[in-house]
């Protein structure tokens, strides 16, 4: 069975979609681990309650010590994808090289709007009412050197509504997401239905 490791540093409802979708046989892979972004996120409760391998990246790593902790990681778990999921540390390019075209991220706009350092979370839905953009979505692409740089996979977009939020759109760009994401693992694993 193929085998997906997920890097998520918040509530980890994308990392839920990915476990829903095999719980529902959607999606025929395995969860090997998690690898979170730091202690105490939602994540890694939603990995404990599925029995799901965790490792928790120390706090204060220096760029050298994080690398080296991300590739004794991964490479124990041997992954066919890595995905990260609402995660928001920049991945070092010996990973990148290491699992070239293997490593997928989620997005919460329509790349290359609104991407790079200092664009994730509510500062993207932000960003994207205060241009008065008429759309938004999210968008699944392949990792780089670079935040949000990778070949983009896949798009979808949703409407920009009178008298938004950011956290109404924020709402509806997350339900795309959720849908998207496990959709594009699964093409990307070659996985049967």
């Amino acid at each position: 069975m193929k085998k997906i490791v997920v890097l998520a540093s918040g509530s980890g409802s994308n990392f839920q979609a990915i476990i829903d979708s095999i719980e529902n046989k959607r999606l025929h892979a395995e969860v090997a681990g998690l690898i979170a972004g730091k202690p105490g996120i939602g994540a890694i409760e939603r990995a404990k309650k599925h029995r799901i391998p965790v490792k928790i990246i120390p706090p204060d790593l220096d760029p050298d010590s994080l690398t080296t902790f991300l590739l004794e990681t991964v490479d124990h778990w041997k992954p066919d994808l890595i995905v990260l999921a609402g995660f928001l540390k920049k991945i070092p390019g010996e990973i990148v090289d290491r699992y070239p075209d293997q490593i997928i991220n989620i997005h919460p706009s329509l790349l290359p709007k609104y991407g790079g350092k200092g664009f994730y979370g509510i500062h993207v839905h932000k960003a994207v009412i205060e241009s008065g953009d008429p759309e938004s979505g999210c968008t699944v692409h392949y990792v780089n050197e670079k935040y949000d740089d990778g070949s983009i996979i896949e798009q979808r977009s949703v409407p920009v509504l009178h008298g938004d939020t950011p956290e109404t759109l924020a709402a509806r760009v997350l339900k795309e997401e959720h849908s998207l994401l496990p959709e594009i693992i699964k093409r990307l694993l070659n996985s049967e239905t």
